[in-house]
Order: structure tokens, then sequence, then C-alpha cells
């Protein structure tokens, strides 16, 4: 088997894998949204029922089984925000969020991320994960339901507030309370839990049964959220990341793209699960807290997704209260807060098929970053102890390319003498390396491990928000997009120029040829891949060179001696026959 082919094919269908993959996503088809039945508009979807996926608890009442309208229904009037006319938004403001809530129906509707700006040369946009303007509609609400004509307060119930303002101080923690009050004596305090620096929001609904029988029902938490195909384009890595609905059902997190939800309702049954709107490098999630059951459905409709988590419906007895709890997340895909909500809720960052090399690669990239500070450092760093890793492997196979780097001669001189016959040619080209101790497939081994390290290390740098906007030095401002003057896969051209010198020449003119193109079909692969990318491999090009060199170094010197000792092997045979 000819080394230098496998190299070839092995760097060719890996790169036409990857071109594959942006071809698709730029020029494929993209899925259609599902038909509506009737030309009609199609209002919001019911909300399931608990009763209806387990058997054991009765179906709760008719109350709340159809789904308000956003921004209040029919009454009161409401205006081009979506705020109602007469009732101010609530603002709360802590050191990472900014927040605006309704008190019709206590709804999460705005969400701006404050150290996250949209483009990195305009820090006064930031990313904005909640909103009510439709093309980027995504909220959050939830109410009560109850069971037996009990009073609660539903998705348009308008909650009292203290005021309207509410900023993080000098403390850790920040609540805002709201509160709703029915005359049958069943209260409901609807509070807003905000910590510093932390993107997740608990929120907890306390319902205070001061009548005279029992309140049974159950509580309802909502995402309504835009759902189309972004436009994809080769500048904009953001348009490769899934954006749409996650479900965790406690075992396996699943993705739903229009298709999934097209034939009807995404519906699980769930003790320990969590649904998540992702977008690149953010997300907004609910989280139930606790063992008990709940119903995740997601509908498409209208070109929305409507989530709904439903937990079991509980039983307050008169005089007695009870708190309906959730863990909100609206944020940056921070793996160590996602982790700190929920176990599995950094499913959520896609790594893809190598998300078993991925998750240690992240984990030693953050180790390394919290000593220097610097992601294209830490990069530089992985990539060290990747190749220290691979020594010994690296080392043999350059010593079996430095042996045939010194075969050369010989091997142009059996070409010269089979010429005409290719059979004889290979048997002794063979014969050769079986003399010399030569493996001419050695070489490819280090290239095929490589790869798989370099698509895991492709992920972590797309989908890791800890990398987007990361500054490495110079004129790398931005590690997860593109060399903006693409110097880096210039010099990673030049680079792999050089490690072919230090290389064996292929013996068929035609792998020669192929060979010294590939510098240039790289370069110009890289030079849409994100920096840090480029950065991992030019720093393990460069290593590989200083490794050949010191092989080939080595391995001639060892040839020279060998030459050396011969002659003088021979000098002295010679000598010996002419003394007889």
């Amino acid at each position: 088997m000819d080394n230098q082919r496998l190299i070839v094919w092995g760097a060719f269908f890996i790169l036409a894998y990857l071109t594959w993959q942006t071809w698709q996503q730029e020029y494929g088809p993209a899925p259609q949204a599902p038909a509506t039945e009737t030309g009609e508009p199609t209002g919001e979807p019911a909300v399931p029922v608990l009763g209806d996926a387990v058997s054991d608890l009765p179906e709760i009442g008719a109350s709340g089984d159809g789904l308000p309208a956003i921004g209040g229904g029919e009454a009161p009037e409401t205006d081009t925000a979506g705020a109602v006319a007469d009732l101010p938004l609530i603002r709360v403001r802590t050191d990472v969020l900014d927040i605006t809530i309704n008190p019709r129906g206590g709804v999460l509707e705005g969400a701006r991320v404050l150290d996250y700006p949209v483009e990195k040369d305009n820090p006064e946009e930031v990313v904005e994960l909640l909103s009510v303007s439709p093309p980027d509609l995504s909220l959050i609400r939830s109410w009560l339901r109850a069971d037996g004509g009990k009073a609660a307060p539903d998705a348009n119930a308008v909650y009292s507030v203290s005021g309207t303002d509410f900023t993080l101080g000098s403390g850790d923690t920040l609540t805002v309370p709201l509160t709703w009050t029915d005359p049958s004596g069943v209260e409901v305090r609807k509070a807003y839990l905000f910590t510093r620096g932390r993107y997740d929001i608990r929120l907890e609904q306390t319902l205070r049964n001061n009548t005279d029988s029992a309140w049974v029902g159950d509580q309802v938490t909502q995402a309504v959220r835009r759902m189309n195909e972004p436009e994809r384009s080769m500048f904009n890595v953001d348009s490769y990341s899934f954006d749409g609905p996650q479900v965790y059902d406690g075992e396996k997190a699943s993705k739903l793209g229009l298709g999934d939800l097209e034939d009807g309702p995404f519906s699980v049954t769930t003790t320990d699960g969590w649904y998540a709107a992702l977008q690149h490098h953010f997300l907004s999630a609910i989280v139930p807290v606790g063992d008990a059951t709940n119903i995740i459905q997601v509908r498409y409709a209208g070109g929305r997704s409507t989530a709904s988590v439903i937990e079991a419906k509980r039983s307050i007895p008169p005089g007695q209260e009870a708190v309906f709890e959730r863990m909100l997340f609206v944020g940056p895909k921070l793996q160590q807060q996602l982790e700190e909500v929920h176990d599995k809720l950094k499913l959520s960052v896609d790594y893809g098929w190598l998300t078993i090399l991925s998750n240690p690669m992240f984990w030693l990239l953050s180790f390394i970053y919290g000593f220097v500070s610097n992601w294209g450092l830490a990069i530089i760093g992985v990539t060290i102890l990747i190749k220290l890793a691979f020594y010994r492997l690296s080392q043999s196979s350059g010593r079996s390319m430095a042996k045939m780097r010194e075969l050369q001669p010989r091997m142009k001189a059996l070409q010269d003498r089979y010429k005409d016959d290719r059979q004889a040619l290979s048997q002794a080209m063979m014969d050769l390396y079986k003399r010399e101790k030569v493996n001419p497939a050695a070489g490819c081994l280090p290239i095929l491990i490589q790869m798989p390290f370099f698509l895991a290390f492709y992920w972590v740098l797309v989908e890791s928000v800890e990398m987007r906007q990361a500054p490495f030095m110079l004129w790398i401002t931005d590690l997860s997009v593109r060399d903006p003057y693409f110097i880096l896969p210039l010099i990673m051209g030049a680079a792999m120029l050089v490690q072919q010198k230090l290389n064996p020449a292929p013996a068929d003119p035609v792998q020669a040829k192929v060979m010294q193109i590939m510098p240039i079909m790289f370069t110009g692969f890289f030079a849409f891949f994100p920096a840090g990318l480029v950065l991992y491999w030019v720093t393990n090009t460069l290593l590989s060179i200083a490794q050949q060199w010191h092989i080939n170094k080595v391995v001639h010197q060892e040839a020279t001696e060998r030459k050396q000792r011969k002659k003088k092997g021979k000098k002295k045979t010679d000598a010996d026959d002419n003394a007889e």
C-alpha cells in the first residue's frame, strides 16, 4: 500500500465531507413548513391534559384547557408592543440580564444578554433572547389550572406588583414578586428569583388556599417561539447551528425540526426531563424542579412552536399553601451553569457524533485557559499535549518516512532498472523495504488518528460559547470565525510546503504533482474555517516539522555511520585478502 496515496485520499475524503456538509447547508433543499388544514389563521393550540397521558391521574377540569392569546386575548386592549395598554411593563436588571415582565400573566417577554454583543464591533447591541417582536418572537409564560370550579390565575390574569423597576444592588439575589387574589379566598404569589452572575431564574408560584375546601390543580409553563429555517451562509457560522426546540425525556435529548412536528405534536411524559429552545451559543429553557411527573408537549402552528410543560396536579387543603416551582434558563450555553441547573442540560451544547472526544477536549481547553486566560494560548497548549500523547506513534512513523527519504537514490536506481516492468519494480521495491525494515504505510497512521481530533476540535470551536468572540492576539480578535485577513491559512499552507520537503517524494509523477497542489487546496479549504481551528492545525504542523526535522537528522546520521562502518569493514576485508 502506497503511503502517500493513502494520505492524499484520506485528507481528500475528510475535506470533501466537510465541503459536502457546507454545500448541503448552503444550497440543499430547506424543509417546508407544514400547511394548516384550512386557509384561516391558526389559533394557539390547546394545552395538553395530564390525565390523557398518565392513567392514574384524573382529568383536569375544563378550566384552562383553551390557550389564551399572547398579550391578553380580546380584553383589555393591547398596544403594538404586545403589552397591555393600561399596565406598565416591569423592568428587571441584573449584572448579566435585562428582563422585561408583563404584569398580565407575569410573562417574561423580553431578555437581553448584557455581556454578549451581536457583533464584537458594536458592543451596545446585545443578544436578545426573549422578545414580542414578530420576527424574533420568543417568550415564557406560566399559570395555574384549577379543577372543580376553583379559582386560579390563568395566562391572562393581571398581577399586582410593588414597582416597575427592579435592579440588583449590592446583594447577590433579587426577587421580583407579583400577587393575584381572588374574592373566593385563593391567593397566588408569583416570584422570579435572580442571582448575580447567573442566567438561571427560579420561578415560584405560591398558592394559598383560604377557601373551605381543597384546591386541586396543576401548573403550566410555556415557551412560545418563532420557528423558521435560518438563511445559510458560509460567512455566517451561526447559520449552521441547530435553531429550534429540544426535549430531554430523562434518557436522551431530541431536536425537533419542522419535519418532526408536521404530523402532530411531540409529547413525552417524564420525571426528569426538560425543554429548551436552542439557537447558536444561546438557549431559553424550562426545567422542572423535583421528581413530580410532567408532560412536555411541543406543537407547531402559524410559524411558531409552542412548548408546554405541565406538572401532575396537586391537592392543597383549606388554610394551607403550596409552592409550584420551575427553573428557567435564559442565556448563553455556559456548560458549568447548565450542569448546575440540570446535570443533562449541557446536552444542549451539540458537539455532534464526536462528543466523546469534544467533551474532554473542551474540559482540557478550559483547564489550560484557567492558567493562561487566553483561548488562543489554550488551543496551542492542547495541541502540544495531543502531540506529546502521540509522540511515540509519530516518532515511529517519522523514522519510516526518514528511512524512505534515505532510500530515495536506491529507489530511483530501481525505477531506472525496471522502467519497462512494473511488476518487477514493485517486487524489487518490496524487497528493498523488507531488507531495510521500512513500512511505507506507517506515515498514514498519525494522519488518520489526527482527523477525529481535528473534527472534534472544529465542533468545540463552533459550538462552545466560551470561544465566541474570544480574542487571541494581533489581528485575530475572534477565534470562532475565519481569519479576516487569511494570514493564518497562508502560514499553514507555507508550513505544509516545508513539511512536504522533509518527507520522501512520491515515486509516481502524478502523485507528486497532486502532493504539490495539496497545500494550495488545504489553504483554500481552511480559509473559511474558524481561526482557532486553523491555529490548531498550524501549531500541529509546526510541531510535526520540528519533530520530522530532528528524526531526519538522526536517521541520516545513523545511515552515514552505517556506511562508514561498511567501508571500514570492506577495507579490512580487502587488506586481509591482500595479506593472504
